[in-house]
C-alpha cells in the first residue's frame, strides 16, 4: 500500500510506501549478516549419515583386518588371543542375555551420575575460579595437579572412607572428571577477547548477567572440550572403580570383565571390552559430537 505525498516547493507528486521503510544502516548490516551466513549444502539425511558412518566403519575394518592378521602369525595361542570372528560371535551371543543388558544399565547409571556430580562441582569451581583472582592464585594450580594425577590411586583412600560401596566408585569418578571441566572453564574464559567483555559492559552486562549473556557463550567451545575430556576422566575412572570394587547383586561391565579375566575366557573378555568401546564412542558422537555441531553451525564454522 502506497500514499501520495502532496506537491511541495515546485516537486512533483510520487507514491511511497506507507509502513516504515528500514534504515539504510540496517540495510548495510543485513548485507554483512548476509556475507557471513555459511553456505551449508542442502544434502539428504540419507548422505549426511553415509557420510558420518562410512569414516568409522573404514576404520573398524582396518582394525578387525590388523587383528586377524596377527592372530595369523601365531604369535599367541588361539585361547589366549582368539580371532575376531570368534569374539564377534561370543559379543552377539552375550547380547541376547539378559545378564549383559543389566550390567549395561548399572555402569550407564553410575556413569552419569557421577559425571551429573562432576560438571555440577566443575562448573562452580571454573567460575568461581576465574571470577576471583584470589582463588585463582590459591588453587588454579592445584586443580591441575588433581587432573594430573591417576584416578588409580584414589581408590585406597575411597575404600577407606566409604568402604567397598557405591560411594567409593562416585568419589573417585567425581574426582577424575570434576579437574577437566573446571579448567576447560577456566581457559574458555581466560581466552575470551576484551572487546567482547567491554561491549558487554557497553550494552549493560554486568555481574550475573555477563556470565549469562557474554563470558559463558564466548568460553563455550572450550567448556565442550573440558567436558569431553572430563567424560573420558569419569568413563575410565569408572571402569577401573569397577574391577576394584565388587559390589554384591550388581553386576557392571567391569564385573564382568574382571570374571572372564579369572575364567581365563579371553573371548568373553574381549567381547565386553568391545561393548565397553561401542558405548564409548557412541556416547562421544551423539552427545557431543551434536553439541559441537551446534556450536560450529551458530558460529558459521560449517560452511562449504
Amino acid at each position: 500500500m502506497a500514499i501520495e505525498l502532496p506537491r511541495l516547493h515546485g516537486l512533483s507528486p510520487r507514491l511511497v510506501p506507507a509502513g516504515p521503510e528500514p534504515s539504510r544502516g540496517r540495510r548495510e548490516v543485513a548485507g554483512l549478516d548476509a556475507l557471513e551466513t555459511p553456505l551449508i549444502p542442502t544434502t539428504s539425511l540419507g548422505r549426511r549419515a553415509w557420510a558420518s558412518v562410512w569414516p568409522k566403519l573404514l576404520a573398524l575394518a582396518i582394525v578387525l583386518g590388523a587383528w586377524e592378521a596377527v592372530v595369523w602369525t601365531g604369535w599367541r595361542p588361539s585361547y589366549v588371543l582368539p580371532p575376531p570372528s570368534a569374539v564377534l560371535a561370543r559379543l552377539w551371543q552375550e547380547l541376547g542375555t539378559e545378564g549383559l543388558w543389566l550390567a549395561v544399565w548399572t555402569t550407564l547409571r553410575r556413569a552419569v551420575w557421577g559425571f551429573g556430580l562432576a560438571m555440577t562441582i566443575g562448573i562452580s569451581i571454573g567460575v568461581l575460579v576465574s571470577r576471583f583472582r584470589v582463588l585463582r592464585s590459591a588453587i588454579g594450580s592445584l586443580i591441575m595437579g588433581l587432573q594430573t594425577m591417576p584416578s588409580i590411586a584414589w581408590f585406597p583412600l575411597a575404600i577407606l572412607l566409604f568402604k567397598l560401596s557405591e560411594e567409593a566408585i562416585t568419589f573417585v569418578v567425581i574426582l577424575g572428571a570434576a579437574p577437566s571441566i573446571a579448567n576447560g572453564l577456566i581457559h574458555g574464559v581466560d581466552h575470551i577477547p576484551p572487546v567482547l567483555t567491554r561491549a558487554g559492559r557497553v550494552l549493560g552486562a554486568r555481574g550475573l548477567d555477563a556470565y549469562r549473556y557474554v563470558i559463558l557463550p564466548a568460553a563455550m567451545p572450550s567448556f565442550v572440550g573440558g567436558l569431553k575430556q572430563g567424560w573420558a576422566f569419569a568413563w575410565r575412572s569408572l571402569m577401573a572403580g569397577e574391577l576394584i570394587v565388587v559390589i554384591a547383586n550388581k553386576a557392571s561391565l567391569g564385573q564382568l570383565l574382571q570374571v572372564n579375566r579369572e575364567l581365563a575366557d579371553s573371548q568373553g573378555m574381549l567381547a565386553i571390552m568391545m561393548v565397553i568401546l561401542i558405548i564409548g564412542i557412541v556416547l562421544d558422537s551423539v552427545v557431543f559430537g551434536t553439541l559441537e555441531h551446534r556450536i560450529r553451525r551458530k558460529r558459521g564454522l560449517l560452511g562449504a
